[in-house]
């Protein structure tokens, strides 16, 4: 059974409740949100694994919120759906060039809209997918052990510095800010008083460590870090 947490906006009450039954009966957790504003907050505050997004939203357009979803660090990644009328053609070309995953134009059937929704969670985790055994170099990791060789010799990494390599790695070149960083590994939220200091402390132990092949760990000035895998 599924348990990916779908988050639908749309403030069509009957759709909402329409969505919640079938795709509750599909296995998935489903929270809702009815305009644009409690659309944002939700994405940040639950990271749903995918978000059904209708175009004609109170308070912030559909639009809107996938364009500053898509910005964001922390949500930047969460695929979506959008919901658009057949007027919406525009809208809709402008939705997929700002980061959309995919569209349905309503009216829609249940069963559609739920075909669509496990396709793309599907492509999502196949991009995301990343080897047990992962070589660079002279760096060798298998994710599956938790080791990592430098030069065929073992290095002991902590599990905040281990973390720290996979999720570098995982994002493919991606650059991660310090705040996204701490958020995810440490599980701090930047609104705590826990300093972004603790990220660059760590990322300087793991370079110390990964000697030779320190240099795949890239700063990006005033803003945080990515993972070299180019020779």
């Amino acid at each position: 059974m599924n348990k990916e947490k779908i988050l639908v906006v749309d403030d069509e009450k009957d759709i909402v409740k329409m969505l919640d039954y079938n795709l509750k009966k599909e296995g998935f957790r489903v929270i809702s949100a009815e305009d644009g504003k409690a659309a944002l907050n939700l994405a940040e505050r639950e990271h749903p694994d995918l978000i059904i997004l209708d175009l004609m939203l109170p308070e912030i357009d559909g639009l809107e919120v996938c364009k500053i979803l898509k910005k964001q660090d922390k949500t930047s990644g969460i695929p979506i759906i959008m919901l658009t009328a057949k007027s919406q053609e525009t809208d809709k070309i402008v939705g997929l060039e700002l980061g959309a995953d995919d569209y349905v134009t309503k009216p829609f059937s249940p069963k559609e809209l739920i075909a669509r929704v496990k396709a793309v969670l599907r492509r999502v985790k196949e991009k995301e997918k990343i080897p047990e055994v992962f070589t660079v170099g002279d760096l060798g990791i298998d994710f599956s052990k938790i080791q990592v060789e430098v030069k065929g010799k073992l290095i002991n990494l902590t599990a905040k510095e281990f973390e720290l390599l996979r999720t570098l790695i995982k994002v493919k070149g991606r650059v991660l800010s310090r705040d996204y960083l701490l958020d995810t590994i440490w599980g701090f939220d930047k609104a705590l008083e826990i300093e972004t200091r603790t990220v660059d402390v760590h990322i300087r132990t793991l370079r110390k460590k990964l000697k030779s092949e320190a240099k795949r760990i890239v700063t990006v000035k005033n803003y945080g870090y990515r993972f070299e895998a180019e020779e």
